[in-house]
């Protein structure tokens, strides 16, 4: 199958099951259940959890190992006003974890000391706003790296800190815990990355207490949910504990949410519901730092999707510490004044369109580099001494979204060089990396994605032997784009497309169902559009129904590949058209072949 210049293979889902029998027990058409079934979904309680789960169904914080513990140690740190760091890190999931944390403690402070309307305070941190003895702090991506290091906990000792909790970081870190430990201080991790393992099984960390899903022995359900998930559950349990109503709770759940969509966690089981929720809360949040954020960015606060999420509010809280500090975007949420509040959301939009800027350099200059000097590569290696080092990854997706290959980006960090890389599914990256590993200082990750630093020296020597090592075959970059049901035109209706709805978000793991259609008649074209990006085709089925069909492509290069056919397969996704009253059925072509 080739689209334009890009060939694509086009694979139907076919996921066996009681499609029709599950369909009447779930109040839904067969449709529904199949495209539940190739999300994954194998029993009728996972559809109908997924279709009809509430927040009050999310799984028990509790039954996470060392979250008892855990939640004692704060009670009495609390209690006797100890003073207490939060640790997080630099990214959306990191920055709305240590908000969690931070409203979290402070409110159950209030409750435990039985002073809720007034701050106490016992030598409270210079970045402690509002005067408790509870504050945070949160590496420099540049300086500090990722997590918590042995700078921030001798800074910790040097201010009197008596217990730290790190957040969305600190379970690879038993050297820098063993130091705080040195130092006596208590020390909680809450995270969710993967356990290190050595030869004798995982390597848990020297504190106190470590509350992450992810060990091997945890009894929790699901582990795989974001680091601000993981706060979110501890502060239920805090908020039992000193009965803050579990209203209040609820009020955060939109962190939860902007965290899990902005970490690109799966939308399965409670993280679907975890978003779905949250989405709801944000129409009438009380944050004003985010309702200030999305009105800069001219979106509809009561009509937000994953999407505007992902790729519209995410980008922005994540700009601050991709070009500055992250502290701008925690500031912002912790901010209780209108003036302030416009002003840090207006300089985090501003950050955020200089990183656009800056990202469509580094992806322009990096996909010339391909096609002039490695177009052959089976593994991408682009180095970028200009580029700024936190925009690597960001390239390095977009480089393997348009070769369909791992891809490294490389840029000059302040030692050495640093990359970050991006893979496809038939390429392990992080095995690949371990094949080199005497070329790299530094290096993590998993299949699919890759961070890592290098000598300047073994650049090309690290590009020669990745890709003599490299098993991939020329059919594995041709990307597969998977139909859930081949469906006509014929079958698209108003109540499809409202049941459709029933289940979003869509995102990772969630994807939007994409249905197929062969031999449609393109009656009439029209490009539309400032930039003529969209092409709008009129299309009519072997049975004569007709529907408009929107391509968002260049326009004017389309109308030249199809020339003089008038015949097109298209996988799509079915819409309606609101315009004056009047409701329209459409469908909005994701891929296309012209006959």
């Amino acid at each position: 199958m080739q689209q334009g210049n890009r060939k694509e293979i086009w694979m139907v889902q076919t996921k066996r099951a009681d499609f029709y029998g599950l369909a009447a027990r779930l109040g839904v058409s067969p449709v529904s259940v199949r495209i539940m079934r190739n999300r994954g979904m194998e029993t009728e309680e996972q559809m109908y959890r997924y279709l009809y789960g509430t927040v009050d169904e999310l799984y028990d914080g509790g039954l996470m190992k060392d979250m008892g513990k855990a939640i004692r140690i704060l009670l009495e740190q609390l209690k006797n006003r100890k003073k207490i760091r939060i640790i997080g890190d630099y990214d959306i999931d990191g920055v709305c974890s240590t908000y969690l944390l931070l409203t979290g403690l402070r409110r159950a402070a209030r409750a435990l000391n039985g002073r809720e309307g007034e701050l106490w305070k016992n030598g409270a941190a210079e970045n402690d706003v509002n005067g408790w003895n509870i504050d945070y702090e949160i590496p420099d991506r540049i300086k500090d790296g990722y997590g918590i290091n042995e700078s921030i906990i001798r800074e910790a000792a040097a201010d009197g800190v008596d217990t730290i909790i790190t957040c969305d970081n600190g379970i690879s870190a038993s050297k820098e815990i063993a130091l705080a430990k040195e130092f006596g201080m208590t020390v909680i991790i809450t995270d969710h990355h993967e356990v290190p393992v050595g030869d004798h099984g995982q390597i848990i960390p020297p504190a106190d207490a470590v509350v992450n899903p992810k060990q091997a022995d945890d009894k929790y359900p699901f582990p795989e949910i974001c680091g601000a998930v993981v706060a979110y559950k501890l502060i239920r349990e805090l908020y039992r504990a000193v009965n803050v109503p579990d209203r209040e709770w609820k009020e955060l759940l939109e962190f939860a949410a902007i965290a899990t969509v902005g970490d690109v966690m799966k939308l399965q089981d409670e993280n679907r519901i975890i978003v779905k929720y949250g989405l709801r809360r944000m129409a009438v949040t009380k944050n004003l730092g985010l309702r200030k954020l999305v009105e800069k960015t001219g979106l509809d606060i009561t009509a937000l999707s994953a999407y505007h999420i992902g790729f519209v509010i995410g980008p922005c809280l994540n700009a601050g510490g991709r070009l500055q500090t992250a502290k701008i975007a925690l500031r912002l949420l912790l901010s209780e004044d209108e003036n302030e509040a416009d002003r840090l959301a207006e300089e985090l939009k501003a950050l955020n369109d200089i990183r656009k800027d800056m990202t469509k350099q580094g992806e322009d200059e990096a996909i010339r580099q391909v096609e002039e000097c490695y177009s052959e590569d089976k593994v991408l290696v682009v180095y970028l001494p200009e580029c700024h080092e936190s925009l690597a990854g960001i390239i390095a997706g977009r480089v393997r979204e348009h070769f369909h290959k791992p891809s490294i980006v490389l840029t000059k960090g302040e030692e050495r060089v640093k990359g970050s890389g991006r893979s496809i599914e038939q390429y392990h990256m992080f095995q690949a990396l371990t094949k080199v590993a005497d070329l790299l200082p530094k290096f993590g990750g998993h299949p699919m994605a890759a961070g890592l630093s290098i000598e300047e020296a073994d650049v090309e020597e690290f590009r020669r032997r990745l890709n003599e090592d490299a098993e991939l075959s020329a059919e594995d970059f041709i990307p597969k784009v998977w139909i859930d049901v081949p469906m006509p035109l014929d079958y698209v209706s108003e109540s499809l497309v409202e049941e459709l709805k029933q289940l979003e978000p869509y995102g990772q793991g969630n994807e939007k169902p994409l249905f197929a259609q062969k031999n449609l008649y393109i009656r009439s074209v029209r490009v539309l559009g400032k930039t003529r990006n969209l092409a709008k085709l009129s299309l009519v089925t072997e049975s004569g129904r007709s529907m408009d069909g929107l391509l968002f492509t260049n326009g004017d290069e389309f109308l030249k590949e199809l020339g003089n056919k008038n015949l097109m397969d298209i996988i799509y996704y079915p819409d309606i058209n609101e315009y004056n009253g009047n409701r329209v059925l459409q469908v909005v072509v994701k891929n296309y072949q012209l006959n």
